[in-house]
């Protein structure tokens, strides 16, 4: 079980990476660019995000210094178009006031804390999930945790590796544990997930007969395209 597993993971990541290209996510500038972005991105497309933080930039205060001096309300108009922006102007702040606190806005710091210990400092900021903690760890402190999102329970539930119900817990246990525990494949295949569940593993009117991984899922006979 744990070979096939194993094999057909990697099976599935090579597939991907041939179709889609590498897909150099996470796309920022700074680390600190990562983590507002992690929070901006949360219930909306990534366009939505890129042009949050190109106001951001614009206004010259993508810094964590001035993040943490500018009033929020002007925050909340900046991040707009990111959409739900006051509640995320306060995730923001939220989140700027945690890295002051505990690592002096140290960003360094804050990326050589332990995996475990800056995850559940990360869960207890206001407004920060597991999938946005996670997204944080990988991308902006370079630590190996495998980031889970909806595209993920439904590209392997539908191929018959997971039943469906698996919690975000239960769904990244499996893949940290038939994957090799390598920053890279957790990084790229991630992103691949994304780029496959956006155009083809939809969750309505799924594009099966184009999916580049047809031919390992073993419910797409049940799925109509377009």
């Amino acid at each position: 079980m744990i070979k096939n597993c194993n094999l057909l993971l990697m099976e599935i990541y090579s597939t991907l990476l041939h179709y889609f290209g590498p897909r150099d996510w996470w796309p920022a500038d700074s680390r600190l660019e990562i983590i507002v972005g992690a929070i901006l991105t949360q219930a909306v497309s990534w366009k939505n995000v890129e042009k949050a933080i190109a106001n951001l930039k614009g206004a010259e205060v993508l810094d964590i210094e001035l993040l943490h001096r500018i009033d929020e309300n002007e925050l909340a108009e900046l991040i707009k178009p990111a959409l739900y922006h006051r509640q995320k102007a306060k995730k923001v702040k939220a989140m700027i006031d945690f890295i002051y606190r505990e690592y002096q806005a140290d960003l360094d710091s804050m990326k050589s804390d332990d995996l475990q210990t800056l995850r559940l400092k990360l869960l207890s900021v206001w407004g920060v999930g597991p999938e946005t903690a996670d997204s944080i760890l990988l991308y902006a402190c370079e630590k190996k945790i495998f980031v889970v999102d909806a595209y993920t329970s439904r590209i392997f539930s539908r191929i018959g590796l997971l039943d469906g119900k698996s919690g975000y817990d239960e769904v990244q246990s499996f893949m940290q544990t038939y994957l090799p525990p390598q920053l890279d494949i957790y990084n790229e295949y991630h992103a691949l997930i994304v780029a496959l569940g956006a155009g083809y593993c939809r969750k309505t009117n799924p594009l099966c007969k184009k999916c580049p991984i047809m031919s390992y899922c073993k419910y797409s006979l049940n799925w109509q395209d377009n």
